[in-house]
């Protein structure tokens, strides 16, 4: 007879994420994921299959919580500008906390990627997402004459996610937001 999981899955997946955030994935071994959790290494394995599992079910993690929240607060915003720049100074508070531990999901292709190709493939979704999201914001912006029609929307927005990616690495070597946040600004004047 099988035996009853006796942890909270979700639980151990966040907690899980929080570890391999600050650490990365080659820095977490199973053991301090067993202690970090509180289980065992058989529960680990039954539970996600092996560490890549529970690695895999993390970035899932982070792209159903942190990441979605990111584009509801977008799409909530008031006006494209502020929402924009809400979201982008949200990012750089998140990344310059615990010392500098940036997004998870630009540290996990700056060190798993181009080897491990389902890694590659959950973030560029996630940013197809994120890409997706702010295209609309603008477009919708340009129509209301909000912001300048000049550019793309598509064009636009994924100028904003690539700022976002390389603002988020700057976060691990400069922890400041009061460094990055005047930043965003000037990002902010390609959409004059």
């Amino acid at each position: 007879m099988a035996r009853t999981r006796e942890f909270d899955t979700e639980a151990a997946v966040s907690r899980a994420m929080d570890l391999f955030w600050t650490r990365g994935y080659e820095a977490t071994s199973v053991r301090d994921l067993t202690q970090h959790l509180g289980i065992g290494q058989g529960s680990l394995y039954a539970a996600f299959g092996d560490k890549d599992g529970l690695y895999r079910a993390a970035l899932e993690h982070y792209r159903t919580t942190l990441a979605a929240d990111a584009l509801r607060s977008l799409e909530e915003g008031a006006g494209a500008r502020a929402a924009i720049r809400a979201l982008l100074t949200e990012r750089i508070r998140i990344a310059v906390g615990s010392g500098g531990k940036g997004c998870l999901a630009v540290n996990a292709v700056c060190e798993r990627v181009p080897q491990d190709a389902a890694t590659r493939r959950t973030v560029r979704e996630m940013q197809e997402a994120s890409r997706e999201a702010l295209a609309e914001v603008l477009r919708a912006a340009a129509e209301r004459g909000e912001i300048a029609a000049r550019h793309d929307p598509h064009t636009a927005a994924a100028f904003l996610i690539t700022f976002l990616n390389g603002l988020l690495v700057t976060s691990k070597i400069t922890p400041d937001a009061r460094s990055l946040e005047p930043l965003v600004e000037v990002a902010l004047t390609a959409l004059d």
